[in-house]
């Protein structure tokens, strides 16, 4: 995959924000805190890891969806898989 490559700096703040915000969710709940700074928390960790899946789907629509070289079979093959990726995302 070479749009992860070409943004792997991105790519990685945001990961690496995911598991600052996942440690403090963490440091929350095993403190007591409050339930509503708790859940502060926990839109913070989604909302993190929903601007990396933001990313990733952009970058690979880009490179693989909008790339003229791309046959209209091996489009709608991963068209196809990209929904599924979706679908299991939202659940």
């Amino acid at each position: 995959m070479g749009h992860t490559l070409k943004n792997q700096k991105s790519l990685l703040t945001r990961v690496r924000r995911i598991k600052g915000q996942a440690a403090s969710l963490e440091t929350a709940l095993t403190s007591g805190e409050e339930c509503l700074k708790v859940l502060q928390q926990v839109a913070a960790v989604r909302g993190a890891v929903n601007g990396l899946m933001s990313e990733l789907l952009e970058g690979h629509i880009r490179e693989h969806l909008m790339n003229e070289e791309t046959t209209p079979q091996a489009r709608s093959d991963d068209m196809e898989a990209i929904v599924a990726v979706i679908r299991s995302y939202l659940k």
